[in-house]
């Protein structure tokens, strides 16, 4: 369809503001603005999906733009690639990883499901980039010579396919998240909470099951099962990127590697270990590689078993919390920001409010990177937008969540050493360190007693004549209960 314009290239540019200019491709001519690096099919894309809110990720553009300049580097070293345009693509990405022309990676994630509108969008921008470093104008192509023009396909897309580069990028983008935010953020919410574990490891409080009292413990040992949780999660993170590290490049349009020299995929990880510092290995099955999202499913697996430990502990600490006066009030919150628009003086949970709500996301997250990982129908996976879009989206939440929570809550938190003695003191549940003396059944007639009577346990177990005194204060000991062999 003709696009409308009042503006009209000249066949000499003058030196006034043009608005667009004409990109081609395969489908015919398109109107760009001319202040961007893209061309025909990311313009086409930009305008053809104009869904959401929701752009593709910026890392998963980092990604991308690391394949591209690995499989240049590559190209080269197999004599496919002069070594004029291998500099130029290498040097263009380069910039663009350094934050060189913002505003040129714009399309929505909800585009065609291999990602190929937005391998292009990359292969465009790093081409007409290279083409400008080889002192050539981009934007009036028709008037170079073969060799000044970088070609979006031919050259940066050369040995590749969207379908090996979109989920191998999708991989990249993983295993640098994870690595570089994801476990740095889940070691510093571990340390914090450990430090807390350290700090109240003398202090005897009253355990609950089922929300109701239970036999004692420590406030120390109820965080260092929030510590032992974040190791078990940190270790399933790191089983899962083994999967993450294998990568379908070299596998182009079907898995078979058509176009591409033998042993490209293997190169193309070398040079990306290198760059990254994060080991990547060829996929040795490449129709698995381009059809299977399973590394992603149980790598998002694992990032939901964080969010299911963190809903746990962020729970867990409102509620100690609560109060001040009429809840548990077992440990103090940090007042970080005024609490009602009503109500004077409220402070409320709120870190432990946004990682629920974080924790709920990812999860909703999961459901949905677990069915689009199931419509690999034949040779490809369609819905790899989603899946990347999804993944970055949890990684980052849960890193931005905990690095939050620690420091705005975490560190702050102290106990309330009355509180945890007068719950221990009232519970009812202590009798059962007195069940191996007088048996199941004469212990829980105690209970009932000390409970209906509203009267100490010592008392009720004197006046119904199951133990003498020295036999309860023997036996009852909070702080003989904290282990055991009692």
């Amino acid at each position: 369809m003709e696009i409308e314009s009042n503006v009209e290239i000249c066949p000499v540019r003058e030196n006034k503001m043009i608005d667009y200019r004409i990109e081609h491709d395969s489908i015919g001519d398109i109107k760009v603005d001319d202040s961007k690096y893209w061309g025909a099919q990311t313009e086409r894309s930009f305008e053809n999906f104009r869904i959401g809110i929701e752009k593709m990720p910026e890392s998963l553009i980092r990604s991308m733009l690391y394949l591209k300049k690995a499989c240049a580097e590559v190209n080269y070293d197999f004599s496919k690639l002069d070594e004029k345009r291998k500099n130029a693509i290498v040097q263009a990405c380069n910039e663009l990883l350094a934050g060189a022309l913002p505003g040129n990676f714009p399309l929505a994630v909800w585009q065609t499901g291999s990602g190929t509108q937005t391998n292009m969008n990359v292969n465009e921008v790093v081409a007409n980039r290279a083409t400008e470093i080889l002192n050539g104008d981009f934007r009036f192509k028709d008037r170079l010579s073969k060799d000044e023009v970088v070609h979006p396909n031919d050259q940066v897309n050369m040995s590749q396919s969207s379908n090996d580069t979109f989920p191998t990028a999708l991989h990249i983008m993983t295993v640098l998240e994870v690595t570089g935010r994801l476990l740095p953020a889940v070691k510093t919410l571990r340390e914090a909470l450990n430090r807390k574990a350290e700090e109240f490891k003398d202090l005897i409080k009253i355990g609950r099951t089922h929300l109701q009292d239970a036999t004692p413990l420590t406030l120390g040992q109820e965080f260092s099962g929030y510590v032992s949780m974040l190791d078990h999660n940190a270790e399933q993170i790191n089983a899962a990127l083994r999967f993450c590290r294998e990568l379908a490049i070299g596998g182009t349009a079907v898995g078979t590697g058509l176009n591409s020299p033998f042993g490209f995929g293997t190169k193309v990880c070398e040079k990306l270990t290198a760059m990254t510092g994060e080991r990547f290995v060829s996929e040795p099955n490449k129709f698995h590689a381009l059809t299977s999202q399973d590394g992603a499913v149980f790598m998002h697996g694992a990032l939901k078993s964080l969010a299911a430990n963190l809903m746990k502990i962020a729970n867990d600490i409102r509620w100690l919390g609560s109060g001040p006066r009429c809840g548990l009030g077992e440990i103090n919150l940090p007042a970080n920001e005024p609490g009602s628009s009503i109500m004077p003086g409220k402070v409320n949970p709120t870190q432990s409010e946004a990682m629920t709500m974080v924790a709920v996301q990812v999860m909703g997250n999961d459901n949905a990177v677990g069915i689009a990982a199931s419509q690999g129908n034949f040779e490809l996976n369609v819905f790899l937008p989603l899946i990347a879009y999804n993944l970055d989206q949890s990684i980052r939440l849960l890193s931005d969540a905990q690095n939050s929570f620690a420091v705005h809550c975490v560190e702050g938190i102290t106990a309330n050493p009355d509180k945890l003695k007068e719950n221990v003191e009232r519970s009812l549940m202590l009798i059962t360190a007195l069940a191996p003396l007088v048996g199941y059944e004469n212990a829980a007639k105690v209970a009932k007693k000390a409970y209906h009577d509203n009267i100490s346990l010592k008392q009720a177990a004197l006046d119904l004549g199951v133990c003498t005194a020295e036999e309860f204060d023997s036996f009852v000991n909070p702080s003989h209960m904290l282990q055991p062999g009692y």
